[in-house]
């Protein structure tokens, strides 16, 4: 990377981590553009090189913050040594979850928005920094797995769906139970969603 894309990398960066401070401590319609640029030490006309207004960049920061999420769970479930689909999914929610759970002021941010942020961008990601998008990843563990399954897609985002809405009420109001008495009930879920998308022989017919 010349020093060009490299200064040019850090201001973004130093752009979104302002304006996260500032979304979750003043609040988004709190903050104006001039507090982001003034306390991230940028020229407002840089801000507009990146974004389009700050709903923007909230946009592309609960993307950006999702994904680091799920690469941090990629990472983990890697070292893990875990095979199969169903135990390698949950193995990420639960990754995910411990993550959430220590870090409410992320959770605040991105939770109404978890499917947007990780279905969208996290998932099938064109931001030039990238690596292997989450579909990539979720797509080969699909097919490692020893059973077929259809609408893969959908599966995805019903699991991502299911886990991001109940979790965000046990993790902050312990509704329906506290978190960790709630994962069991999560994950059995999350086995019967994935059971119901296998492809059986009689499918195959």
């Amino acid at each position: 990377m010349g020093k060009l894309e490299e200064n040019k990398k850090k201001k973004k960066e130093a752009l979104f981590n302002t304006a996260y401070r500032l979304f979750t401590t003043k609040g988004i319609h709190a903050t104006a553009i001039s507090d982001i640029v003034n306390e991230a030490g940028v020229a407002k006309g840089t801000f507009y090189l990146y974004f389009k207004d700050k709903y923007d960049i909230k946009n592309k920061l609960i993307a950006h913050k999702t994904k680091e999420l799920f690469d941090a769970a990629w990472k983990a479930l890697d070292a893990s040594g875990k095979t199969g689909l169903e135990d390698q999914l949950v193995f990420i929610i639960d990754y995910i979850l411990d993550l959430l759970k220590s870090d409410l002021p992320l959770l605040n941010f991105i939770s109404k928005n978890l499917v947007m942020g990780a279905l969208k961008t996290a998932f099938w990601s064109e931001e030039e920094d990238s690596d292997e998008s989450f579909n990539d990843r979720y797509l080969e563990m699909v097919r490692q797995d020893p059973y077929e399954y259809e609408d893969v897609n959908v599966m995805l985002f019903t699991i991502v769906e299911l886990a991001g809405s109940t979790c965000y009420n046990s993790i902050l109001y312990g509704e329906p139970l506290p978190i960790e008495e709630y994962k069991p009930f999560l994950y059995r879920t999350v086995r019967l969603i994935i059971a119901s998308h296998r492809v059986t022989p009689s499918d195959q017919k």
